[in-house]
């Protein structure tokens, strides 16, 4: 049933290894060090790979790894309890060996394991089959049959009669409360002038009573009419000073010389653009050479120099005290000793904009991480854990695969072909914006490049592009080029197929020899299947060599939400057999959030894709690279 069992050490060697089947584990075992250990996502102790299904223990006393393989269409319940036994006899048989902590001893050692690991696993399959079916419960057995009979059928009979009693008392409630103020009000005087009442000798019968209160509701209905007629006379001469609504020409006799905004044109080229100030649109700060991103602030120095004065006036004896609260003292750490701790730095994550369910996940990872790991004695458990939070949000931050365009660029140059670089993302996230912003940093590296207007939805998207085209060719004009038209729009206007002018753009920038082809696509929401479709065809089509998702750093739960359909719509309308994804991540609006860096953890760590590049401001020199101690600095930040 199963197809292998491992033990390694967390530095590689491997100490003993069970196979079921014919098939090697070595890849499974690797996809998980390579998608799982190394990347701090140890929160889930389950991990598929292909057809299979791993589980994992980590046992961080002696840095060791047990890892168990099975098909994963298979349901096996006794998965959990076999690893369990296996990692307690394991450890208890060779605490001698490995607590030598070498690598030579392990290498030299012999775990003879074999005979032990068949007993547990025959142990572990026959107590999953021993357990037997739950049964229902019998009528005799419930407490509903230990009640007679009598007394259920006279609690169910006196019920009625207690709602028949209390019903005769709201009613002769109701009626002696009627009764003076039926008398109270029965004082109406007859057309002879003699007052009919109780107080006559007369009585009123119900009929006339209802007579009277109905002459009586008309008389003061009619009252309320005249005031009314009164307030809508004294209101009708202020009606008469309002304006009068605006009449528009509806026979097509508008001014088409008023509404026409177009740009003029002279002898067919377009009039010369308005001189602009160049200084204000560059920005300041080198072009050709992105900086690292500085989270840091001036309120954070002040802060710091303000925590620094009082702690000379502490006491000693205080000092001393408060130093050796919380330490450990050289006993391994449980999950109670943590997680008031964990509860507290998850709630911290959340409120740095990380979306809640990555904050659960990142404390349980942490928590796995340092379980039964033996601290040091001046050691707290809030600094210990702290410290390998860092460790895991850096390492997340610095994902499998790192992308460098100005690398990639150089390399298809060599190829004689246009490195294509898609932009995609929802609307108003600024895609436009910060494609202009990479292709001044193209520019300032020498590349030429393309801009492929496929945002054929969106009333000015192509006005916009031809707009940052107009100033990128100001910035970089063809006389400091020798000539050469270094930045230029393709647009075919509203209305037509992106991925057609995606693909003659390409063909397009091929025969003019342009470096780089900039691809802006129309805003979308993650939900819209027929956009995410033309999307897909569009990727599908052209294959890219380069996807960017530009995201916003304002949003928490919504990032992941809008990733993780963004890449299972291109997975599922592709009609490719190996479907392109999302391959880097743009984060824009970063100027805006202050220490609230959420962001960037909730996307890097749902696709394992890095963050290319950060958007900063409004000019072309306002993009930055992800410096991720600056981020997490941010991030641990109180």
């Amino acid at each position: 049933m199963l197809d292998f069992f491992t033990i390694f050490s967390k530095g590689g060697l491997v100490l003993w290894c069970f196979q079921g089947v014919s098939d090697s584990c070595t890849g499974p075992v690797n996809a998980l060090i390579r998608s799982v250990l190394l990347q701090e996502r140890g929160g889930n102790n389950s991990f598929t790979h292909e057809a299979l299904t791993l589980k994992y223990k980590l046992d961080n006393q002696f840095e060791l790894v047990f890892v168990v393989g099975f098909q994963k269409i298979l349901t096996l319940t006794y998965v959990d309890k076999l690893i369990d036994d296996v990692h307690r006899l394991f450890r208890d048989k060779y605490r001698t060996e490995i607590q030598q902590q070498s690598a030579l001893s392990l290498l030299n050692g012999t775990f003879d394991f074999q005979n032990d690991f068949l007993r547990l696993l025959r142990e572990a399959e026959e107590s999953s089959k021993i357990r037997a079916p739950t049964t229902m419960k019998k009528f005799e057995d419930s407490e509903k049959s230990k009640k007679p009979v009598r007394s259920m059928i006279e609690t169910r009979g006196e019920k009625p009669k207690e709602k028949a009693k209390n019903s005769k008392k709201k009613g002769a409630k109701k009626e002696g409360s009627d009764g003076p103020l039926a008398t109270s009000k029965a004082v109406p005087t007859e057309k002879s002038g003699v007052p009919v009442g109780p107080e006559n000798g007369v009585e009123l019968s119900k009929e006339e009573l209802i007579r009277r209160k109905r002459e009586e509701f008309i008389q003061k209905h009619g009252r309320g009419v005249e005031k009314s007629g009164k307030s809508t006379k004294s209101d009708a001469p202020k009606e008469k000073g309002k304006k009068a609504p605006r009449v528009w020409a509806l026979g097509g006799s508008a001014n088409k010389e008023v509404l026409d905004y177009s740009t003029p044109t002279t002898n067919g080229a377009p009039e010369a653009a308005p001189p602009e100030d160049i200084n204000l649109i560059r920005g300041t700060g080198p072009g050709g050479q992105l900086q690292d991103l500085d989270c840091s602030s001036s309120d954070d120095e002040g802060a710091t120099q303000n925590s620094t004065k009082p702690s000379s006036t502490k006491g000693t004896l205080g000092g001393m005290f408060g130093m050796l609260k919380g330490l450990v003292g050289s006993k391994s750490l449980s999950r109670e000793d943590m997680e008031s701790v964990l509860d507290k730095m998850r709630d911290h994550l959340i409120a740095k904009n990380v979306a809640a369910d990555i904050a659960v996940q990142l404390c349980e990872s942490v928590a796995s991480k340092l379980e039964g790991k033996v601290m040091g004695t001046f050691s707290t458990v809030t600094s210990t854990v702290k410290q390998a939070l860092q460790e895991s949000l850096v390492q997340i931050l610095q994902p499998q695969r790192r992308v460098d365009m100005l690398r990639d660029i150089m390399d298809a140059q060599r190829h004689q072909r246009p490195y294509v670089v898609t932009f995609c993302g929802v609307n108003g996230v600024g895609k436009s914006t910060n494609l202009a912003k990479i292709s001044f940093w193209l520019l300032e590296n020498g590349f030429s490049v393309l801009i492929a207007a496929c945002d054929t939805f969106r009333a000015g998207a192509v006005e916009q592009l031809r707009t940052h085209t107009r100033r990128l060719s100001a910035l970089h004009p063809p006389e400091n080029h020798g000539g050469r038209t270094m930045v230029q729009l393709f647009e075919k206007g509203y209305g037509k197929d992106a991925a057609g002018i995606a693909m003659e753009a390409i063909a397009f920038a091929r025969n003019q020899g342009f470096d780089v082809v900039l691809v802006d696509t129309a805003g979308r929401m993650q939900d819209n299947a027929p956009l995410m479709t033309a999307l897909a065809k569009l990727i599908t089509v052209n294959t890219p060599d380069l996807v960017l998702f530009v995201g916003e750093a304002l949003v928490g739960n919504e990032a992941v939400d809008q990733l993780v359909k963004f890449n299972r719509a291109l997975a599922d309308h592709s009609m490719a057999q190996t479907p392109r994804l999302i391959d880097g991540i743009v984060l824009t609006k970063f100027d805006t959030i202050d220490d609230k860096v959420g962001a960037a953890i909730s996307m890097t760590y749902i696709t394992s894709k890095p963050i290319v590049f950060v958007g900063t401001g409004q000019t072309y020199c306002d993009l930055r690279s992800l410096n991720a101690k600056a981020v997490v600095a941010a991030l641990m930040k109180a």
